[in-house]
């Protein structure tokens, strides 16, 4: 006969969402040397992250390879995540979910949202311009020259960048704002969907798609603009760049500082946090109710 007191099956998306909420408990009690070092290691991993995708897709001539060159860039970009989920850091668009879930259930007071919220800001943008400024300008590999050929750019990894930095500081705020929002929807949902991996496989698979959907989409994300826009400037102001721009063989820099602070980063940063929040967090917190205190 059967037990009838045996207990039914625990909620498997409820689980999920004990995860997240103990993610942001985690979050909200490191040491600030925990907090100071992990969020460093996050930008720096995103930013290595879009300097991998900025080699491979960004030196793809759009005449010859199309939208492929596109793909090829979103494809290797989530190389920042996987790193990010898997040795573990503390990314700030990651925290817009884990943080609010773990408010939403009590376990964390306002105070230290926003403290977490404000610390890994900061260090994402660390290191992310460590990135930009020593492993991309510094080490000289974005000034890299292809051998000559019809339609083919002299630097095409410094006016990629350049090109990519100048779209998007052109955007509106109403335009970064959503696509900041549609972005950490779905690098929140990669995260999301990691916790329901069992082995490193399935956690990069499950990291690997939705990250390559929002670039492959074009929208815009915080810590990546941290290190795209700042690699541009580094690079469109050099004077190996400023001299194919000169002689006509380069696209010149329209993006600078006060664009990148005043244009994208606040619309994206406000974004990325309405969409890992909102769309993820409160929504999933309304669905399945209270977790348990664990």
């Amino acid at each position: 006969m059967p037990d009838n007191k045996t207990a039914a099956p625990s909620n498997p998306y409820k689980a999920l969402l004990e995860t997240c909420v103990t993610g942001g408990v985690s979050r909200a009690n490191q040491s600030f040397l925990q907090t100071l070092l992990m969020t460093f290691l996050a930008g720096a991993y995103i930013a290595l992250g879009g300097f991998l995708a900025v080699r491979c897709g960004l030196g793809l001539s759009w005449d010859q390879w199309g939208s492929m060159g596109k793909f090829v860039f979103a494809a290797v970009f989530p190389l920042g995540l996987i790193l990010t989920v898997i040795c573990g850091a503390d990314l700030f668009t990651g925290n817009a979910m884990t943080l609010t879930s773990a408010r939403i259930n009590n376990r964390v007071d306002w105070i230290a949202v926003l403290r977490s919220w404000t610390f890994a800001w900061i260090g994402n943008f660390i290191g992310a311009l460590f990135v930009a400024y020593f492993l991309v300008w510094a080490t000289g590999i974005i000034f890299e020259k292809v051998p000559a050929a019809a339609g083919a750019a002299a630097m095409p990894w410094a006016e990629g960048l350049v090109k990519l930095a100048n779209g998007k500081t052109s955007l509106s705020f109403g335009e970064a704002f959503w696509r900041g929002v549609g972005c950490n929807w779905l690098v929140c949902l990669a995260v999301y969907l990691s916790y329901a991996a069992k082995d490193i496989a399935g956690k990069i698979l499950a990291l690997w798609f939705p990250t390559m959907a929002f670039v492959a989409m074009g929208m815009e994300h915080c810590i990546a603009n941290m290190f795209f826009i700042p690699a541009a400037i580094f690079a469109g102001t050099d004077p190996r760049y400023v001299e194919l721009v000169n002689s006509g063989a380069a696209v010149p820099l329209t993006a600078d500082w006060s664009k990148f602070f005043i244009d994208n980063l606040p619309a994206v940063t406000l974004g990325n946090i309405v969409g890992g929040a909102v769309l993820v967090a409160v929504i999933y917190c309304v669905i399945h109710g209270k977790v348990r205190n664990s």
